[in-house]
């Protein structure tokens, strides 16, 4: 399918809470540069899969490397080369979206100058709301801000959990442009989505999860076969 090197490996990666396992010997290697989808029902372990790559949680079980990194071993240099969009947009009420970037770009010890703000705050469509507290905005306004957190990063791999959540149609058709834009400038994309016929458009490839176990790694074009994705899973977890 693509003979670029793995930039994310899993092997055998396992997380448990308390009894019960929401992700079970998952194993998978995404090249460089390329678009992945994670599907699934709700609770099949998706987004505990995003989070133990982003070393955001525990692994129990197994091992990940991110760009040959060991997720477990060194978690702060996993986090410099990633980034995630979590379903919590994790912004500040009494700030204006401009001076929320602000405070990101410092502590990322990025450019913080106002117009190259100003600039990702437009590729996101928030221009002409820069300057207005957050908390006016819309739940779709927000991830539109997280989405712009997440690219002043510019993290070489980016992992997108359930990003058309919150979104209005326009902004279905934004997000689609986006993973584009990623992946034609060298990213490596992980997007766990409910929005199989969307991402099986721009996805190079599908992983199936169900009750945190692989069931389906392969092309997206065979995702509509899938009985499981037509029913809910039983698992207790995301």
């Amino acid at each position: 399918m693509n003979d670029r090197a793995p930039t994310i490996v899993a092997s055998e990666l396992g997380r448990r809470y308390g009894s019960r396992w929401a992700l079970v010997d998952v194993s998978f290697e995404q090249p460089g540069g390329t678009v992945w989808l994670v599907a699934g029902a709700n609770g099949s372990g998706k987004s505990t899969l995003l989070l133990l790559l982003a070393s955001a949680i525990r692994i129990d079980r197994g091992s990940a490397t991110v760009e040959g990194i060991d997720v477990a071993a060194d978690p702060f240099s996993v986090r410099s080369r990633l980034s995630l969009l979590s379903h919590s947009a994790y912004t500040y009420e009494a700030l204006t979206a401009m001076e929320h970037l602000s405070i990101f770009a410092q502590l990322m010890k990025k450019d913080d100058d106002r117009s190259s703000l100003r600039a990702l705050l437009e590729r996101v469509g928030l221009h002409e709301r820069g300057d207005e507290p957050v908390s006016a905005f819309s739940a779709g306004m927000r991830k539109r801000l997280s989405l712009a957190r997440v690219l002043l990063r510019d993290a070489p791999v980016v992992l997108l959990d359930e990003p058309y959540g919150q979104l209005d149609p326009a902004g279905f058709g934004f997000m689609d442009g986006l993973i584009t834009s990623l992946r034609a400038g060298g990213r490596t994309v992980l997007v766990a989505s409910h929005q199989i016929d969307r991402m099986s458009r721009l996805a190079d490839h599908a992983l199936v999860l169900d009750l945190g176990r692989l069931v389906y790694s392969g092309p997206p074009r065979g995702l509509s076969d899938l009985a499981v994705l037509q029913t809910k899973s039983g698992a207790a977890c995301n």
